[in-house]
C-alpha cells in the first residue's frame, strides 16, 4: 500500500491552497475513478484533498439564462434535477446511460470531466503505456484494440475517453469554471479535454492545482429534438463502443441549428462542427444525415480489431439524427460482435 495523507477543507480557496502545499496531491470527490486507479497502482498520490465539504453542490440559474451545475453535484442529482430534465433532456439521458445507479449516486459532475480512460493497457502496470508512463510505448497499437480510438489518435496513444455525460456536454457547449493558485478562469468545454498528440499523459488543459467549480450550460438546450444513442456490448454498466449525442433545431422540415458529438471514438469527446455545418439549412432527411455522417468518419483510421467502429459510427450518426428529427427520446442499444 502506498501511504497518503488526507484533509477535508470547507472552502474552495483552502482546498486549492492545501493542494498546492502538498507535492503529489490529488483532489477527490466521489472517488469512483481515482480510488480504482489507486487500487491498481496507476495513481499514487501522496496527499488527497477531500472536496465533499465544499459548497459546490447547487444547481441554479445563471444570469445569462442558462443553468449552473455545481462541480460536486452528483450525476444522479443532476440527471433528475427538474430543470435539467425540462431544459436539457439530452444531458439527462446521457447521464442515465452511464455507469450504474450506485455509481451515479457517488460520482460528481467535476469528477466526470476528470475521469481517465478505461484502456486495458493503462490499467495494467505490467504493460507499456505512454499515458501512464511517457516514453514506454503504446501496447494497444498492434495489440488488443477493439475498444480504441478511430479519430484524433496519434502514434503515442489510441485510448478513448469513457464518459457519457461529457458527450452530451460537448453537444451543449457549456463553460467550465475553475479555480486555482492564480485565481478563477473559464474554459470553453471544447477546449477542456485534449487529443493525445505527443503528450498523451495530459487529459485536459487544467493548470496544476486547478479545481473545477461548475459547468455553466447555455440557455439553448435543444429540448425538443435530441437523441443520445449508445452502442455497447451489453445493455447494463458498459462503456460505449460508439455513442452519439445529436441535437437539432428545426423550422418545419429544415435544420436551422445542429450539434453532433461522439463518444467511444477518440481521446476526448468528439464534436464535429464541419459536419454540423453540413446539416444547417438542409432538409431533415436521411440523405442529409448520411452526408454529415460521411464527413465525420472521413478521417477515421482503424487499428485492426476496431475497424468495425468506422461503419458503426457512420450508421449510429444517421440513426441518432433521425431520432432527433422525429423527436424520439434516448435509445440504448446492444452491439454484439463475435470478433475479438
Amino acid at each position: 500500500m502506498n501511504p497518503f495523507t488526507y484533509t477535508s477543507p470547507t472552502a474552495v480557496e483552502d482546498a486549492v491552497r492545501d493542494n498546492a502545499g502538498h507535492p503529489g496531491a490529488s483532489y477527490i470527490g466521489g472517488g469512483t475513478n481515482i480510488l480504482d486507479l489507486m487500487k491498481e497502482n496507476v495513481a499514487r498520490p501522496t496527499h488527497l484533498v477531500g472536496l465533499n465539504k465544499l459548497p459546490l453542490t447547487a444547481i441554479e440559474p445563471t444570469p445569462e439564462g442558462g443553468l449552473r451545475l455545481g462541480a460536486l453535484a452528483t450525476n444522479a442529482d443532476t440527471a433528475w434535477n427538474e430543470e435539467v430534465k425540462r431544459r436539457y433532456p439530452l444531458l439527462n439521458q446521457a447521464i442515465l446511460a452511464g455507469a450504474s445507479p450506485q455509481l451515479r449516486n457517488m460520482a460528481t459532475n467535476g469528477g466526470n470531466l476528470m475521469q481517465r480512460t478505461r484502456c486495458y493497457y493503462f490499467y495494467d502496470t505490467a504493460t507499456p503505456c505512454n499515458k501512464r508512463e511517457p516514453g514506454s510505448g503504446c501496447g494497444a497499437i498492434g495489440g488488443l484494440n477493439r475498444i480504441h480510438a478511430i479519430l484524433g489518435a496519434s502514434e503515442q496513444c489510441i485510448a478513448t475517453h469513457p464518459s457519457d455525460m461529457c458527450i452530451a456536454l460537448a453537444a451543449l457547449a457549456p463553460t467550465v469554471r475553475v479555480s486555482g493558485p492564480n485565481g478563477e478562469r473559464t474554459i470553453p468545454f471544447e477546449d477542456f479535454h485534449r487529443l493525445p498528440g505527443n503528450t498523451p499523459e495530459r487529459d485536459n488543459n487544467l493548470q496544476p492545482g486547478e479545481l473545477i467549480i461548475s459547468l455553466d450550460l447555455p440557455a439553448k438546450g435543444f429540448e425538443k429534438n435530441f437523441s443520445y444513442l449508445k452502442l455497447r456490448d451489453r445493455n447494463s454498466y458498459a462503456f460505449a463502443l460508439v455513442s452519439v449525442a445529436a441535437a437539432l433545431e428545426l423550422d418545419g422540415g429544415t435544420i436551422t441549428d445542429a450539434r453532433l458529438a461522439l463518444g467511444g471514438v477518440a481521446h476526448k469527446p468528439w464534436r464535429d462542427q464541419e459536419a454540423e455545418n453540413l446539416l444547417k439549412g438542409q432538409p431533415a432527411t436521411p440523405e442529409t444525415f448520411a452526408r454529415a455522417a460521411a464527413k465525420v468518419v472521413e478521417s477515421a483510421v482503424g487499428q485492426g480489431s476496431n475497424n468495425f467502429k468506422i461503419e458503426l459510427a457512420r450508421r449510429a450518426i444517421v440513426r441518432a439524427l433521425k431520432q432527433a428529427a422525429e423527436g424520439s427520446q434516448h435509445a440504448s442499444d446492444v452491439f454484439l460482435n463475435s470478433n475479438p
